[in-house]
């Protein structure tokens, strides 16, 4: 009998949806560390396609690293971060929006709600959702439901697809492919064939004053607020940090990290400005 063929799992896939245009995701998109591809997802709606190496290589748990991630983004920007995230285990999502604490939800594999109701009517309120309506729909989402029998992992995948149905009323539309639910194979795949895609600029990476609203904020480039912006990122990285050491969550200290790495760069670079 010949020996069976070897078939690899699935690797677990995110996605980071940002509330703002491509152009100013992409100027805080190096704190992350990371090149990925950056497309258009609705009105005033971008997505970032990670393709996995910590989760991948480093052995991190996807929630960990893309939550740290969105903590990462929503503190250096003024715009928010859901970041929808899902194993063989489990899915769910994360908001993360200024230095207020991100909230969450959480899927058992079938379909099992396994997070607080109250961070549903929180996440509606911070993404100025139908209080009604919205609210109603994504309580839906946080109440057990019979077995459908399509196996493991189809009830995670509908209950981010329920979340993403409630999302479009907030603008968000994903392009073709980008599914949640896929392999992260397969979304890298589909992020590159898109005809608008983009890639992301490693750390390092110095926009010029012209390249987006939020520039004068950069702190390369020296305008009013920069000085602020950078010692606001450093202050957050210490927690984030702090909050991540305590967790054992390599995801959250490395985002940590960069936000302090980041900050302290621009607070140098002002003060040179200024010398």
């Amino acid at each position: 009998m010949p020996p069976e063929e070897s078939v690899s799992a699935p690797v677990p896939g995110a996605l980071l949806l940002c509330r703002a245009e491509p152009d100013s995701v992409a100027d805080v998109a190096p704190l992350l560390g990371e090149r990925m591809p950056l497309v258009r997802a609705g009105r005033g709606w971008s997505a970032l396609v990670p393709e996995g190496r910590p989760w991948r290589d480093g052995g991190e748990p996807v929630d960990r690293v893309v939550n740290g991630w969105a903590a990462a983004l929503a503190v250096g920007a003024p715009w928010p971060v859901v970041a929808l995230w899902w194993d063989a285990d489990r899915a769910g999502f994360t908001l993360a929006s200024g230095f207020r604490r991100p909230v969450g939800y959480v899927w058992l594999a079938d379909g099992t709600p396994a997070g607080e109701d109250e961070a549903m009517r929180t996440f509606a309120a911070r993404l100025g959702l139908d209080p009604v309506l919205d609210v109603q729909s994504l309580d839906r989402l946080t109440r057990p439901e019979p077995d459908t029998g399509h196996g493991a992992g189809a009830g995670a995948r509908a209950r981010l697809r329920g979340l993403l149905a409630v999302l479009t009323r907030a603008g968000i539309t994903l392009p073709a492919g980008l599914a949640p639910g896929e392999d992260a194979d397969h979304l890298g795949t589909a992020a590159r064939a898109l005809p608008d895609v983009r890639w992301t600029e490693r750390a390092g990476r110095r926009p010029t004053a012209d390249e987006s609203r939020l520039a004068a904020w950069m702190p390369w480039v020296g305008g009013p607020g920069a000085r602020a912006s950078a010692l606001a990122q450093a202050a957050a990285g210490l927690a984030l940090t702090a909050w991540g050491l305590r967790r054992h969550s390599g995801g959250w200290t490395t985002a940590g990290a960069l936000l302090i790495a980041h900050g302290a760069l621009g607070t140098a670079y002002g003060l040179s400005k200024r010398s």
